[in-house]
């Protein structure tokens, strides 16, 4: 008691001294003779004055905030010695739970510097702005002839008289890891065989060209050749013959995969290339994702690429892009400030990316080119036109109306050099393909080179050779800013490819998987950091001979099982059921491994004495938080059996700042005492678990403990059986049936009031919020937030979106619904059951088809911040249904919502009442927004799924779908494998105190620091890991603490991931350490946060960031570690921009 005093007297006087150097400041300001001489004789204008005293403001509350950062660290300093034993909850006479206040308390200490970045207002304002693209198009979808989606293309044969055009066809093969068949069984009947004859027919003649995307079959077949083959190949890309483009592991969606995944897959590729071929890639080629992010220009910017191509765009936008002479552009960032993130963009203009859509406007014409189509073969032209090959006779009217086809697609272009893909899917599988194609366009060839009347040079040639010509041209070195080209920002959803079929249904598709997704990425994340951290600390004592260095292997197997699902048929629910079964299977083998490693990891790093340190893979020293008996069953969480002797727990924090957590675990007994490592009671609610809405499981208890997790670190605790049962704080239940007649299986230990009809309304609160609840549906009606006077409506609701009824109906990639949703009507009411306890209270309504559960924290800081919201929903009797979660506000929200991107950033989106309702549907990876001067409103999400907001202060979510018919896309199914998906929601409600109109018009957004944090804990849980059960007292475990310091909390840790050895199977001494600064927007309030936040401008010291490890080295790289970036320096401390992401090589030891 007499520290806590000590501190407060002390916290008290610095404050005190704070206070005072601030008047001392101000005074000086209004005093200071040196401030008024500026100016001389003549009289200055009333605004440069003003500007003066913004500016000595400024710098005011700099260095105030530099004296507030100082004055956190001592009081930080003083009360991490104060920490007594954690004062318990209590219940006050009214019936609501008191929680004591915090023994430690929170700062929020943000440079006003670092506010200035949402501010924007930097730079110049691009060329094309796709918001603004979108609302002046008239999307009128008018016959153009034969270029049906666009209009008639004329050109005059002596333009070309002054300066030919230069053609590059570009041979390729698009291999898709896994979609109508599985990933393996594309391999052995297809890709194999397209890769052998590439080997053999590239060498045939010099001339010949091909590029390869797919990085996850190369490798594959790269383990399957002959060091022979091996030369071969390396020689075809040293002499330019075969480029590697992109150089991911896959070419991934970009609606629904994570910024994280996404990285990931692409250093698994760029690893391996460099490697294995010793080659960077230079241009990206993304022909088949169903519409493009942004982010993925900024990702290939960041990689080194100095090109990109893209293909599936919204019809309307091709043909308003062509029509404009934009369909090149240099793709920029909508919040960057100086043009550093600028790409230059290739869209391709037709349908599609097959040949007869890709050598100009008319597919009877180019399918004519398409020899692999000679009459005779497997496939023929659509057009009745067949192809015919080139002879002597013939060559000069084939070749004239080839070129006829090339000047009309040149028309589009600014330049006088055009790029004619020539491939389609699993394409040159069989020699006769290679010779059909390869010696026919080369005659052709032959015959336009040689007329120099003609003025074309026609050649085959690879992507990044179209770049350079394109870049030679005006030049340019590759990589510069391209003059006379139109700077674009914003991205490409949603995606239609005709009439009114938007491909906004795989936004949702297999949401089950989606989820599965990320918690493999988590998982995958939190194993990469602990395994460099226990192995630098393993390296350091000198026991990396006994720590299982073989883990390596289980980390590299799910970095490619975690890369394969980007895939652009995984993640987005798209591909065959037996095929979606074998992606499962793999992630499920990924997330069992990446246990163990953590496991492992966490084990050698809690033991007191490492020197006890034994690795038994038969044994492990730690058990698993959950199992999953198959990979499409919900996780089952384990439950400890408790008995005389005290039983341990090791919990992860995979989140770089310390949380304040209610972290849950299941017992068999209810009498149980919970204790921190020194012995010290912690706050802790028991509740029994639910098999149904009434039926509790037997002796299973949910013991809930409120425990502070350090930093990416480990926290020690102990249970005991106590047979005190007053301890245990309780959770009271009240059940209401609604009428209906069901018997309830209760348990002894914690109270359950059954009630017979339907609750009236009712509201739970802790001291942020108070939520209220319609006691018939049992959902959300309202929020109110501490202290203010009005309840905002934020009301739930479920709705069902049926499809069509004509030929054309919803599938795995469409949404094409029969009208505006119909209320969920389900053939019985509710079950409600509210439960109240000390540290959290909750609402689970049970329907037919979705089970919701509303979670009120009574924690302070983030977790008490906003509303836990999940849906288990299971839809596996409906019939061509959709099932949808509406939110509906009174926010005056008006058109705008807004929906991230890949979980890196924020996008501006505006419903179009000019477009059909499935047109107003987006991704949502991880959030979704609506706000208008006072309120923001934000969901966020645990699993991508699609998102809209079709009326003012409405948000609604696709929760699942489940269509009974193919959509006519190619993949032969409808989606019928629907499994029980529990969707994680967390529910946002900020006040805004700065909004302006100018503001909140352009188009740029950012989440508060409060949101990012948010969505961090719903994305990375903390684990919870068992001590296994001994009968010999475990050793001595002590809770880990990697970080020496608090990192600014703008910082993000993507990941630390250990690069590996000459053999691949182990790692090297070096490891990745990719680092992100998030932008935030500093106008939404920010008080009793109950997190400890300093923001430093964006400057980091990285050397001594991990306790008892030196940095060894420190190198920044490109983004995926092909080019070092300036020289290695002795200095560690390091500066990033906001929304930057950075890729340190470091070693650790």
């Amino acid at each position: 008691m007499k520290l806590k005093k000590q501190v407060t007297v002390c916290g008290a006087a610095i404050f005190c001294v704070a206070v005072f150097s601030l008047y001392l400041m101000l005074d000086r300001v209004q005093h200071d003779p040196t401030r008024h001489q500026s100016g001389g004789n003549f009289p200055r204008s009333q605004i440069s004055v003003l500007q003066n005293r913004i500016e000595q403001l400024e710098q005011l509350l700099e260095e105030n905030h530099e004296i507030i950062s100082h004055i956190k660290d001592s009081v930080l300093e003083l009360t991490a010695h104060a920490e007594g034993p954690p004062a318990l909850p209590h219940h006050k006479p009214n019936g609501s739970w008191v929680l004591p206040p915090e023994s430690r308390p929170s700062f929020l200490s943000v440079s006003p510097q670092d506010c200035q970045f949402a501010l924007g207002g930097k730079g110049q304002s691009p060329d094309l702005q796709m918001l603004a693209v979108y609302s002046l198009l008239p999307f009128d979808n008018q016959d153009g002839g034969v270029w049906k989606q666009g209009f008639d293309i004329t050109y005059e044969p002596s333009e070309w008289d002054a300066e030919p055009l230069q053609v590059f066809v570009v041979p390729h093969s698009h291999n898709d890891p896994g979609w109508i068949k599985t990933f393996d069984k594309y391999y052995y009947d297809q890709t194999q065989h397209i890769l052998n004859s590439m080997v053999l027919k590239m060498q045939e003649d010099p001339r010949r060209r091909f590029i390869w995307s797919e990085i996850s079959f190369f490798s594959k077949w790269w383990d399957n050749i002959s060091a022979q083959k091996r030369a071969a190949v390396r020689r075809l890309v040293g002499n330019g013959q075969l480029e590697m483009v992109t150089g991911g592991w896959v070419m991934p969606d970009e609606a629904n995969s994570h910024y994280f995944a996404m990285i990931d897959q692409l250093i698994e590729g760029h690893q391996w290339l460099e490697k294995n071929i010793g080659v960077t890639p230079r241009s990206g080629w993304a022909v088949d994702p169903f519409g493009h992010s942004s982010t993925m220009p900024y990702l290939l910017k960041r990689s080194n690429l100095t090109g990109m191509l893209i293909q599936r765009v919204h019809y309307a936008i091709k043909k308003h892009f062509a029509a404009t002479q934009n369909l090149e552009f240099m793709w920029r960032q909508t919040w960057d400030p100086d043009a550093s993130t600028d790409i230059f963009c290739h869209m391709m203009p037709f349908y599609s990316y097959d040949v007869p859509h890709t050598c100009g406007p008319d597919p009877k014409i180019c399918c004519q080119f398409d020899f692999k189509r000679l009459p005779g073969g497997r496939i023929n032209c659509p057009w009745k036109v067949p192809p015919r090959a080139i002879t002597d006779a013939n060559v000069a009217e084939r070749a004239q109306l080839l070129l006829d086809q090339y000047r009309k697609k040149s028309k589009l272009y600014r330049s006088k050099v055009l790029l004619v893909p020539l491939g389609d899917d699993f394409r040159y599988d069989k020699p006769q393909e290679w010779d059909a194609q390869f010696l026919n366009y080369q005659r052709i060839f032959d015959f336009l080179n040689s007329r120099p009347n003609l003025h074309v040079q026609a050649q085959f040639g690879t992507l990044s050779d179209y770049f350079d010509a394109l870049y030679k041209k005006v030049g340019i070195v590759p990589g510069m800013k391209l003059p006379g080209f139109p700077v674009l920002s914003g991205d490409f959803f949603s995606y239609a490819d005709r009439e009114d079929h938007y491909w906004t249904g795989y936004y949702t598709s297999r949401p089950f998987y989606k989820s599965l997704d990320r918690v493999l990425e988590a998982h995958l994340r939190g194993a990469e950091i602990m395994y460099s951290l226990a192995l630098a600390h393993a390296r350091r004592a000198g026991a990396d001979s006994r720590y299982p260095l073989s883990d390596y292997a289980l980390l590299s197997n799910a970095r490619r099982n975690l890369g394969l699902f980007q895939h652009h048929d995984a993640i987005t629910g798209t591909a065959k059921e037996a095929v979606a079964v074998d992606y499962g299977v793999r992630l499920l083998h990924s997330l069992t491994n990446l246990k163990r490693v953590i496991i492992n990891a966490a084990h050698y790093l809690v033991l007191g004495d490492k020197d006890t340190y034994h690795n038994d893979p038969t044994a492990p020293f730690l058990g698993a938080d959950d199992t999953r008996p198959s990979q499409d069953s919900l996780p089952e969480r384990t439950v400890l059996r408790m008995d005389t002797s005290p039983r341990f727990l090791v919990v992860f924090n995979p989140l770089e700042q310390e949380r304040l957590s209610v972290v849950p675990v299941l017992v068999d007994s209810p009498h149980v005492r919970v204790l921190s490592e020194e012995g010290q009671p912690l706050p802790s609610q028991l509740s029994v678990r639910w098999s149904s809405a009434t039926d509790t499981v037997p002796d299973v208890y949910q013991v809930s403990v409120l425990a502070r997790l350090p930093a990416l670190g480990l926290r020690v605790l102990q249970l005991h059986k106590s047979l005190d049962g007053h301890a245990m704080l309780k959770s009271s239940v009240r059940l209401y049936l609604h009428g209906r007649d069901l018997p309830v299986r209760k348990q002894e230990a914690v109270p359950v009031h059954v009630f017979p009809a339907a609750a009236d309304d009712f509201c739970l609160e802790n001291q942020h919020l108070h939520a209220c609840f319609s006691g018939r549906s049992g959902l959300l009606q309202s929020i109110r937030r501490a202290g203010e006077e009005r309840e905002q409506r934020v009301s739930c609701e479920f709705l069902v979106y049926g499809t069509r009824t004509s030929k054309d109906k919803s599938g795995a990639y469409l949404f094409l619904p029969d009208g505006e949703a119909k209320p969920y009507a389900p053939k019985d009411p509710p079950v409600v059951r509210v439960t109240e306890g000390p540290l959290f209270s909750e609402v689970t309504s049970y329907y037919q088809h979705v089970q919701t559960v509303v979670r009120l924290y009574n924690v302070p800081g983030v977790e008490g911040l906003s509303l836990d919201l999940s849906c288990l929903v299971d839809i596996r009797d409906h019939i061509n249904k959709e099932l949808a979660l509406r939110l509906s506000t009174d926010i005056e929200s008006d058109d705008t919502f807004f929906t991230d991107l890949n979980g890196f950033q924020i996008q501006p989106r505006r419903y179009q009442r000019k477009l059909p309702l499935q047109a107003n549907f987006y991704p949502m990876p991880t959030m979704a927004y609506i706000q208008d001067a006072q309120s923001r409103l934000t969901l966020h999400t645990a699993q991508a799924l699609g998102v809209s907001s079709l009326g003012s202060g409405q948000l609604e979510v696709i929760l699942d779908r489940r269509l009974m018919q193919d959509d006519n896309r190619g993949l032969g199914q409808g989606l019928k494998d629907n499994k029980r998906t529990c969707n994680r929601f967390r529910l946002l409600l900020e006040r805004r105190t700065t909004a302006s109109k100018v503001q909140d018009g352009r188009p740029i957004s950012f989440p508060s620091l409060l949101s990012h944090i948010t969505s961090m804990h719903l994305n990375a849980e903390a684990l919870v890991m068992p001590v296994a059960q001994e009968k010999p007292a475990p050793p001595a475990l002590r809770s880990f603490m990697p970080l020496s310091t608090t990192l600014p909390c703008d910082f993000h840790i993507l990941n630390l991931r250990m690069l590996q050895a000459e053999d691949d199977s182990l790692p090297s001494a070096e490891a990745a350490l990719i680092l992100h600064r998030k932008g935030f927007d500093c106008s939404l309030e920010a008080k009793n946060l109950g997190f400890n936040c300093t923001t430093s401008q964006g400057k980091l010291a990285l050397g001594s960031l991990f306790q008892g490890l030196e940095m060894g080295s420190l190198q920044p790289t490109s983004l995926t570690l092909m080019y070092p970036l300036g020289t290695a320096s002795n200095s560690t401390s390091i500066h990033l921009d906001p929304m930057e992401i950075a890729t340190f090589r470091i070693r650790l030891g």
